[in-house]
């Protein structure tokens, strides 16, 4: 059995480099005593760094520098500038500036662990993924892995306000503290971008889409500056949200209209600054016409006219656009589901070469479960970045363990059926699909000042899962989730096997106990937290939950049928059929598109009434037996560490059987039929569950 770690607070993540065990230390040691490396750019001394470090902390000495081969060495170089590598030429070909090989040869007639790559870029990644392997254990006996990226723009979306407020962030404030920027560069952003680099991330998109025009100004600029300073050893460019108001708030002129030529030659203007300042910048990420920010509609024009007026500034120094499409206007829709395809689609084709437009992975809002959105593989000609939430807005805040790994895994792999089947979601994000160069994927970042970074130790699984997939969307989230136990915890079986079992079963927990079956935006009004499915007026009918679930007594759901609102028609006619249908359409997604009685016949013989109920309790069981597992693993998990995650895990509890009572004691009320055998009546009325108010909840709006 393993002694017990010491008291851990979290901040390490994945990247914690605790000695290994003894068999495994006298297995790699011999490999990596040596080190022949030249390093001649912040890239290299960064991965230098990085290895010493990790092999000080797994294996208890650094590899020591050599310039000649020994026994026991490590080789990291290129082809190009290292003649030991020179014979690796074509191995690496076809791996572009990301991409890495890292095998076990002989050099120079000696044996070597090499890591070899086109560019800095490719063994910073190169150095991570090997490390990975000693971090997990793995055999080094037949060690040749080659790698590269399958997406091309791997960016974490920071909902960050100037003030350092984090919208919908559930782990303290911003970790970007403009205030002392430039002056003091907190060694936290050095250790984010190493997080980021372990994992594939790319880029960083430093501010919140509800964009505040100041960050474009000198000032702010100059603090934007001296973070890509920090980010760029580690290949990491940073981007900036902004807002497209900007030329009238901060330009000094008259309108913000796209094919004004005043408003084109003052982005031009600001291009130019910003690159003179951060010649890497990678462009900018743009919320317009949604939720009341500014946009082209503004003056009569498209998307694709205010999307290619930045793109034009930015084309000239490599810059990209990336273009929101969550969007849904002022005035109350059919059915909110369908308003991003219709005002996309008619523009495919009609955006610049550099431009994308980012979606989110479902039509509403980052719900526990959604559909993949109709949009992807309905553009073929413009590349669609994939938008996923890793903070945990709808998944219960930072307290409720939710591994959204399965979720990510469960949209990528989603079937379009646009070109036949193998038509998947990833396949469309990467850009193989349709062909396209750039290709990109997108996270909403769920880290703040918190020690541990997250709010919660098992939220930086989310943060880990993302950008794992980002790099390769055809990865298995369980895959994904052990070695992510590996590293953050141990590698010891008795752990490793029962705490996958419970991110594996987290995330379908959630589904149940907040809403299964389809159900959706059932939650408290503006802050998000806990059950709504009450909540009701407002300014705006999609703003609330009975709009969304549209219980009646003869029956629930949101008929998005070609007899509903016809929302099942933007996806391609084979798929459309089956969401059409609800004698085929997924259980999962019942009431997503269908209305249905509440005696409605499901699969497993039991009427919709006693399934819903069914699932409710389901969810609530699975947490229970989550917090079981969690108290039996004391022993191999330090105290720290096990005393909070316990106690959120408590908390889950606690609340997943509020959200079941509160929800089936509304839905009873509709339905009028009495609970199945063997599952208990809410304990208090409804009235009290309705009574209940949260004005301090992270993220109140009220």
């Amino acid at each position: 059995m393993l002694a017990p770690a010491r008291a851990e607070d979290g901040y390490d993540l994945w990247l914690r480099y605790r000695p290994l065990p003894a068999a495994q230390v006298a297995a790699y040691a011999p490999e990596m005593q040596h080190l022949r490396m030249d390093v001649d750019s912040p890239a290299r001394a960064a991965a230098r760094d990085e290895l010493s470090n990790a092999l000080q902390g797994l294996l208890g000495s650094a590899p020591q520098p050599v310039d000649r081969m020994r026994p026991g060495t490590l080789v990291i170089g290129t082809p190009a500038s290292s003649p030991w590598l020179a014979g690796l030429a074509a191995d690496v070909d076809g791996l572009g500036d990301e991409g890495f090989l890292v095998r076990r040869m002989r050099v120079d007639g000696q044996p070597a662990i090499v890591i070899a790559a086109n560019a800095d870029a490719g063994l910073v990644y190169g150095t991570f993924r090997f490390l990975r392997l000693l971090q997990t254990g793995q055999s080094l006996e037949a060690l040749d892995l080659r790698e590269a990226p399958r997406v091309k723009l791997r960016v974490l979306n920071h909902w960050d306000d100037l003030n350092r407020y984090v919208e919908r962030g559930y782990s303290g404030q911003s970790i970007w503290d403009w205030h002392r920027l430039p002056g003091w560069l907190d060694p936290r952003y050095t250790d984010y971008a190493r997080a980021n680099a372990s994992i594939g991330i790319n880029g960083t998109v430093l501010n919140n889409v509800n964009a505040n025009a100041r960050i474009l100004t000198p000032q702010y600029l100059e603090k934007v500056r001296a973070l890509a300073g920090v980010m760029r050893p580690y290949g990491i460019r940073v981007y900036l949200s902004a807002r497209f108001s900007a030329p009238m708030e901060i330009g000094g002129l008259a309108t913000s209209d796209p094919l004004d030529p005043e408003v084109q030659r003052w982005w031009k203007a600001k291009a130019d600054e910003i690159y003179g300042l951060i010649p890497d910048f990678g462009g900018f990420l743009v919320k317009a016409n949604s939720e009341g920010q500014p946009g082209p509609q503004d003056y009569g024009r498209s998307h694709a006219d205010g999307a290619n007026l930045l793109a034009d500034a930015l084309a000239p120094h490599g810059g990209v656009v990336m273009w929101r499409a969550f969007v849904y206007s002022e005035e109350e829709p059919d059915d909110r589901h369908k308003q991003a395809y219709n005002e996309f689609v008619p523009h495919d084709g009609e955006f610049r070469d550099n431009v994308l437009v980012q979606v989110k992975n479902g039509a509403i809002d980052f719900q526990p479960r959604e559909p993949f959105h109709p949009l992807f593989g309905a553009m073929p000609r413009t590349p669609l970045v994939m938008e996923f939430q890793i903070t945990k807005e709808y998944l219960g805040f930072s307290t409720h363990l939710a591994y959204k790994g399965t979720l990510y895994e469960e949209v990528l792999r989603a079937d379009t059926r646009v070109d036949g089947e193998g038509s998947t979601v990833a396949n469309v994000v990467d850009g193989s699909l349709h062909g396209h160069v750039l290709s990109g994927m997108a996270g909403v970042a769920n880290i703040g000042s918190d020690r541990s970074w997250s709010g919660s130790h098992f939220d930086q699984a989310n943060w880990y899962a993302y950008g794992r997939l980002a790099w390769d969307p055809d990865l298995s989230s369980r895959a994904i989730a052990e070695e992510w136990v590996r590293m953050t915890f141990s590698n010891d079986p008795a752990l490793v096997a029962p705490v996958v079992g419970m991110m594996m079963d987290s995330r379908e927990a959630v589904v149940d106990y907040t809403g299964a079956l389809g159900l959706h935006h059932l939650m408290g009004r503006g802050h998000h937290y806990g059950p709504g499915p009450w909540v009701d007026g407002g300014p705006r009918a999609d703003w609330t939950s009975v709009y969304y679930h549209r219980a009646t007594g003869e029956g629930i759901g949101f008929d998005r049928t070609t007899g509903g609102s016809d929302a099942v028609s933007q996806y391609a006619p084979e798929l459309a059929a089956v969401f059409d249908d609800p004698t085929r359409v997924p259980e999962e997604f019942l009431l997503w598109f269908h209305h249905v009685p509440w005696d409605h016949p499901m699969r497993s013989g039991q009427p919709l009434w006693d399934e819903l109920v069914m699932r409710y309790d389901r969810g609530v069981d699975t947490v229970r037996r989550m917090r079981a597992t969690w108290d039996a693993l004391q022993e191999h998990v330090d105290g720290e560490r096990h005393r909070q995650v316990a106690a959120f895990l408590a908390i889950q509890e606690n609340e997943a059987q509020w959200w079941r009572d509160a929800s089936i004691a509304y839905f009873q009320t509709f339905a009028r039929r009495p609970l199945p055998a063997g599952h208990a009546p809410p304990p208090r009325s409804l009235e009290y569950y309705q009574s209940l108010e949260f004005p301090h909840a992270p993220g109140d709006t009220q």
